[in-house]
Parts: C-alpha cells; structure tokens; sequence
C-alpha cells in the first residue's frame, strides 16, 4: 500500500476514535444537565460509565469485535458496525427517562468497543514500516479532535452559552409549555451535541465501505482454510501460545491501570471540575475543551519523531505528565490556577499517552491469525475493570475527602503502569508486521 493510500485509510478508520471519545465526552459534557432533568443520583451516574463507551458497553463490543474481525474480517467490522453506533446516538438524543438513557449508552458503548480492535489492527496493516507509529499518532489525534469538538460544542451549548438561544428555541418546539421548566430546555443542548456525533458516524460508515479488506487478513485467510474459526477455538489458541500470553498480561497490566485512570478522567472530568472546582457547566467544558486540543498538539508533534526515537521516551514523558497532573490535586495549592494545571498536565500525558503504545504494541506483538481477536480480549478486560472501578469512584469521591483519596489511589496506578511499561518495552521500530512475529513466534 502506498504512502498516499495507508495515510487516506488511516484518516477514514481514525474517525472511529473520534466516535469512541467522542461518545464518553458528549456524555460527560451534558452529565450534569441530564441528572438536573431525570433527577439522577451519583449512583445513576455511575451506572451511566459502568455501562457506556467508556467501560462495559465497550468491553462486551471489544471482546465479540475482535473475533468477528479476525473471521470475517476488519471490512465486515466497517461495512456494519457504525449502523449500531448511530442506534445508539439515536436512543440517548431521544432519551426520557433513566432506562432509555441507559439503554443508549449501552448500544453506543459495545459499538464502540467492536470497532477499536479492527481499527487499530487495520491502520497497522496497512501502514509502512517506517509510518506505523505516525499513523497510530494520527489515530490518537482524532481520539484527541473528538472531545475537543464535543466540548467546543457543549461550550457553545451549555447554558449561558453564545448558542444558548438556539437550544431554548429548539426545545421549545418539542417541549409544551406546561413542562418547559429548565432543565428539560436545557438538556436540549446534550442532545444537539449527539447529534452531531450521529451526523460523524454516518460520514464515518460512507468513507469505511469503501476501503479495501487488509491484505494481510487476505493471505492469512487462505492458510487458514482448514482450521476451526469458533470463538472458543481462537482463543484456544491464543492461550496455547506462551509468548501470546506474556504479551496479553504486559499489554493488559500497561493499559488497565493507566486507563483506570483515564476513564475516570473521560467520564467524569467536566462534572468534577463543576462539583469540586465550583465553575459553570460552560466554564468546565471550556476547560476540558482545552486539554484535549494540547492532546492533538502534542500527538501531532510526536508523530513526526516517533518512528525515530525509542518508544521508551516518550513512554515515559507521558506518565511522568500524568503523574504531576494527580500530583497538583495533592499539594497544598488551591483556586482556578489548580483546576488550569490539571487540565494542561493532564493534555501533556494524553498527548504522548499509554494508548498510543497500547494501540502501536497490540497490534505489533501479535501475528496476523489472533491479532484482532488478542486486541478485543485485552479491551475487554481494560473497559470491564473500568466499569468496576468508574462505580467505586463514585463512592470514593462523594465522601468527605474523598477527592484527596481518589488523586492518591491514581498515583498508585500511574506508577505501576510507569515501571511495568520501562521494564516490558518492546524494540520494534523499522520492522515489518512480518519479521516481529518471526521473531516472536518463529515460523506459526
């Protein structure tokens, strides 16, 4: 595949990043407009990331994307998949009640997770040897260029916003006069940012039919012509192999405990600067609008060198980012300066962050034949433990002091994921997809 072609498929299967963060920030945005109108507890909101894009919805969709990817294919996954997303978007844009805002999160979330392992294996198939890293960074990007095109939204939205006018005419076309108290206006302007990621995801499925399946699933296949294809079987044999195995426990135990971190930061970011820091629900996606918009800058700088420097670099920047961002909420400094030093810090760290090397390394380290379905289990055990983890949370920061114990409690896991990530780095620039899994897995 040509220079020119891989960079045009990577940018089409990139939107999925878009869709998945976007998905998590347009339900943080409007978080608290949607528990003023349902009249929701922090229970409810925690069952919200327990079962969203963010955890658990993803996780199921990640765990079943992955096989399916592997035995029809990473097209079938483009062909369908984005239909369901826009079910989704659908159901929570209509939302009326807690179920049926529930029950939109979930279609949204396993759509979501079906979609990433076939994307982060197709861009790396298709990429050249020496543009894998970049083009995994552009994939970053638009993870990065969706929250921060949410948030702008939610800002411009939100009441109080520049386009606050047009939601309160909005709603009042579909809300009578007798009910039209505030809170149903208002969430008027979460359900317009939805819609824009319904309008995303249709663009999205236009361009990804088109692309062609991944040469290397195609040459795969046909010595594959004999061999089981159950779900079971394939995992069967991702386990039978020791080496598959190391690189699932690495990869899970890098990922799992930044993103436990992470989704607690996607989720919940906007709603915790309003809560803890006392700012407007515009001022707060400001602020995170922000943050994500260092994502991209910082992502677009380091796909230029990426491919040239040790990996371990900028693994580390990162998490050394990541780590003073939870260390400012434990120092003694306080006002809106604080709140500003979390947001930047926070963008440094994700603009170099773990996923990027989760992404790169997931789809390296294993050979063509469980490559997608590898990715899927590791993501399920990622989102699922967030889920777990997104619940607790919520208990853990509505006490007393709870903020304080949470920032120490995502210390503790930025330094597993810090140690873990310096000791199992792999060595794979300027190799092939092919010579990694020779030198991994020999002849398989």
């Amino acid at each position: 595949m040509s220079k020119q072609s891989s960079l045009k498929s990577t940018i089409a299967v990139s939107l999925n990043n878009y869709l998945d963060a976007g998905a998590i920030v347009a339900g943080a945005s409007g978080l608290t407009l949607w528990q003023n109108y349902l009249d929701l507890s922090e229970t409810h909101l925690g069952w919200l990331n327990f079962i969203s894009a963010n955890c658990l919805g993803a996780a199921i969709g990640a765990i079943i994307g992955g096989f399916l990817a592997d035995k029809y294919g990473r097209k079938f996954i483009f062909t369908y998949n984005l239909l369901v997303y826009m079910v989704g978007v659908l159901l929570v844009m209509l939302s009326v009640n807690f179920p049926m805002l529930l029950a939109g999160f979930l279609v949204t979330g396993i759509s979501v997770g079906v979609g990433v392992p076939a994307s982060w294996t197709y861009i790396s198939e298709s990429s050249e040897v020496n543009n894998r890293g970049r083009n995994i960074c552009i994939s970053q990007m638009s993870w990065g260029v969706g929250p921060m095109c949410i948030l702008f939204f939610g800002m411009l939205f939100a009441p109080g916003g520049y386009l606050y006018d047009f939601v309160e005419a909005l709603a009042l076309m579909f809300v009578t006069p007798s009910v039209a108290d505030d809170p149903a206006i208002q969430v008027f302007s979460s359900r317009v940012v939805f819609f824009s990621l319904f309008v995303i995801a249709f663009i999205a499925w236009l361009l990804q039919r088109q692309l062609e399946e991944s040469v290397e699933f195609v040459a795969q296949k046909k010595e594959q012509k004999e061999e089981k294809t159950g779900m079971l079987h394939a995992f069967a044999v991702l386990f039978s192999n020791r080496t598959a195995v190391k690189t699932v426990c690495f990869l899970a135990a890098i990922y799992l405990t930044w993103n436990l971190v992470a989704s607690v930061m996607g989720f919940f970011q906007p709603h915790i600067y309003e809560t803890a820091g006392g700012v407007s629900n515009e001022y707060a996606n400001m602020l995170s609008c922000i943050g994500w918009a260092i994502v991209v800058v910082i992502t677009f700088f380091v796909s230029f060198v990426i491919d040239k420097l040790p990996h371990r670099i900028f693994y580390v920047l990162g998490l050394l980012a990541a780590l003073a961002t939870w260390g400012v909420i434990l120092s003694p400094l306080e006002g809106i300066g604080v709140l500003w030093a979390f947001s930047i810090l926070w963008g440094v760290n994700s603009g170099m962050s773990v996923q990027i090397f989760y992404a790169l390394w997931g789809s390296e380290l294993f050979p063509a034949k469980f490559r997608a379905g590898a990715q899927g289990l590791m993501f399920f055990i990622v989102r699922g433990l967030s889920a777990a983890w997104g619940l607790v949370f919520t208990y853990i920061y509505a006490g007393g002091d709870g903020f304080t114990l949470a920032a120490s409690c995502m210390v503790g896991l930025l330094l597993i994921s810090l140690v873990v990530g310096v000791i199992g780095a792999p060595d794979t620039r300027g190799k092939s997809l092919d010579q990694i899994t020779k030198e991994r897995y020999g002849e398989i």
